[in-house]
């Protein structure tokens, strides 16, 4: 993993807000930034597969991770090129297997993501007798992660309207990425990991959005044994975590947390003293997801 590059958020760049003149409630003309989002069309060889709303950066990463995530590219695939055409929004996959995935397309579920998640109804398959890693979890790393997180500068805290998802390992962000769904955030970050070789084992996955079942899902198939975040849960997404073993911890604001599945990973070594806990206007992500 030393060679793959680290990306975080680029509140500054121009493509992904634009500025949007209102009035307030007294009245006042106000200008505001607002988020960018425009559609994706995915294609897997020679068959489109999806489009997807998404705010435009990192569209190689995205179709990977969608790809990677729904089951229709495999571990040992081979990528031989990755074409966006920034005229057209739409970004190709092209593998050296030949692939055909008709059926699979035709069946499909709507999610409860913010932008209207789309996933195959097969989704779970591939999840039948999955073993995550017995990785630990200290809560010294929830801690100083949720700090971290919280303050980075961030779309979220430019604009709003927006999640993200961070991959970490101990108590290190390596990546994060945003998007109009929690959905394609995470699937940019498989894309990344996919892209790259890093395997998720000894990785956690924290996201600002509430943790359903499709997340719970997608993390399970990127490997990764922990997902975390600052919102709620899904009675689904708690079962299913439940059943693969994935440890998924919510409402984490401050000194608190909850974990709803897999606290057998959690070794508790934060003196909590020392954690400051949260003033209620402390501007922090998820807090309304």
């Amino acid at each position: 993993m030393p060679d793959a590059p680290r990306y975080f958020p680029a509140p500054d760049n121009p493509r992904l807000t634009r500025a949007v003149e209102g009035v307030d409630h007294t009245g006042q003309r106000q200008t505001l930034r607002v988020i960018e989002e425009r559609p994706l069309t995915m294609f897997l060889n020679a068959q489109e597969i999806v489009t997807a709303m998404t705010i435009g950066d990192y569209p190689e990463y995205l179709a990977l991770g969608f790809l990677r995530n729904q089951g229709m590219l495999r571990d040992d695939d081979v990528v031989q090129m990755v074409e966006y055409d920034d005229d057209l929004d739409v970004v190709v996959v092209r593998t050296q297997r030949q692939t055909s995935y008709e059926e699979k397309v035709r069946k499909k579920t709507r999610t409860s993501g913010c932008a209207v998640g789309t996933v195959f109804g097969d989704m779970m398959e591939g999840l039948e007798g999955l073993t995550l890693p017995q990785a630990e979890l200290r809560t010294s790393w929830l801690y100083a992660l949720a700090r971290q997180i919280n303050t980075m500068p961030s779309l979220y805290l430019e604009a709003g309207a927006i999640h993200g998802t961070v991959l970490c390992q101990r108590d290190e962000p390596l990546i994060y990425m945003e998007d109009v769904g929690r959905h394609n955030a995470v699937d940019k970050v498989a894309g990344w990991m996919f892209r790259h070789g890093v395997s998720g084992g000894d990785k956690l996955l924290y996201t600002t959005g509430r943790l359903t079942s499709e997340m719970v899902i997608k993390t399970a198939h990127m490997g990764i044994p922990v997902l975390a975040s600052r919102s709620g849960f899904t009675a689904w997404g708690v079962e299913i975590a439940r059943q693969v073993g994935l440890t998924l911890i919510g409402r984490m604001r401050g000194q608190r947390f909850i974990c709803l599945s897999g606290d057998e990973r959690l070794i508790r070594d934060a003196d909590l003293s020392s954690v400051p806990d949260e003033d209620r206007k402390h501007r922090r992500k998820g807090a309304e997801a």
